[in-house]
């Protein structure tokens, strides 16, 4: 995954979603899920905390929200993306956040290191993030729901846990905090449609993004042309996606 995002990184001068003008609309039926994890991280924000973003990528998140936290500590596995992390803090002059190459299955920091940890879209290993929390403090994630863009990668015959979409990922995801020792807060799955004005934008996006971390523009166009035929509406080219939001306590 690292080799990805600094692929990414490499072409786009950081994480390539939101960033490289995809022309996209969005219809959230139970609220948007992503200002939804924003929300309830603020709710719990405080300038005498300190925070660890898993997954922290280009810095972006980080920097939007560092006036809410004492500290964060951004850790990831991609160099390149650290790197576009490190030349955005000097422009920005943030001085609250730092950045270090970390893996998240095993980091290097001290128990009980963080009042808040959390991650966006990145992995999951949460006996090691409840290693990292104080006692009382909490773990927030959004994460990639098992159902999200089923119908595209069925067409490609390949994709981001392909054939998986039968399992609920909130349902695993529950039992393990709990077997792990975390009291669940709040745990809900967000399922939502994305409209791309065309065909060109749709591919624009999956550049991106590791919904396919071989796509290819020119080797893929039969597969996208297909998708794209199947699932074009008034709308625009419809891609069904699913979320899942958590706020855990340890």
């Amino acid at each position: 995954m690292a080799d990805f995002y600094d692929k990414v990184a490499k072409k786009f001068g950081g994480y390539a979603y939101g960033t490289n003008k995809v022309k996209y609309t969005s219809e959230y039926p139970d609220g948007a899920p992503e200002e939804i994890f924003k929300e309830k991280l603020l709710e719990l924000a405080n300038p005498s905390l300190v925070a660890l973003d898993i997954g922290c990528g280009d810095g972006k998140f980080a920097f939007e929200i560092s006036n809410y936290f004492s500290f964060i500590h951004g850790i990831d596995t991609s160099r390149e993306l650290l790197s576009v992390a490190e030349s955005k803090k000097k422009t920005l002059g943030v001085a609250n956040v730092d950045f270090k190459l970390e893996d998240a299955s095993k980091t290097s920091f001290p128990d009980n290191s963080f009042d808040i940890a959390y991650c966006r879209r990145g992995p999951s290993f949460y006996k090691e993030y409840y290693r990292l929390l104080k006692k009382g403090g909490c773990y927030l994630e959004i994460g990639i729901g098992e159902r999200d863009c089923v119908d595209l990668k069925k067409v490609f015959g390949r994709g981001q846990g392909y054939g998986t979409w039968n399992e609920s990922r909130l349902d695993k995801d529950k039992n393990e905090f709990t077997r792990i020792g975390f009291k669940i807060i709040f745990a809900k799955a967000f399922s939502y449609s994305e409209f791309y004005d065309s065909l060109g934008e749709l591919d624009k996006f999956l550049q991106g993004v590791p919904i396919f971390e071989d796509f290819d523009s020119d080797q893929d166009r039969d597969y996208l042309e297909t998708y794209c035929k199947k699932f074009e509406t008034p709308k625009g080219v419809l891609l069904p996606r699913q979320r899942v939001v958590y706020m855990v306590q340890k």
